[in-house]
């Protein structure tokens, strides 16, 4: 019979500026995902007749609650 060997796993040391960093970070870029979701009002396009952005995120904007038609 062989012998078992503990496993050691290698520590993850995340320091609390690293954490508030991501965490920033993270904020940013779902609040400008955001903005760009209800950037494009379809009729009041700010991109002209071009409206792929608007079919692009077109659920999300309902989902969202913005209104669009």
């Amino acid at each position: 019979m062989t012998e078992a060997r503990p496993i050691s796993a290698a520590r993850i040391d995340v320091s609390a500026v690293a954490a508030a960093a991501w965490l920033t970070g993270t904020a940013f870029l779902a609040l400008l995902v955001l903005y760009v979701v209800g950037l494009d009002q379809g009729a009041t396009s700010i991109l002209g007749s071009d409206t792929h952005i608007h079919e692009f995120v077109h659920d999300a904007r309902h989902l969202l609650g913005y209104p669009c038609h």
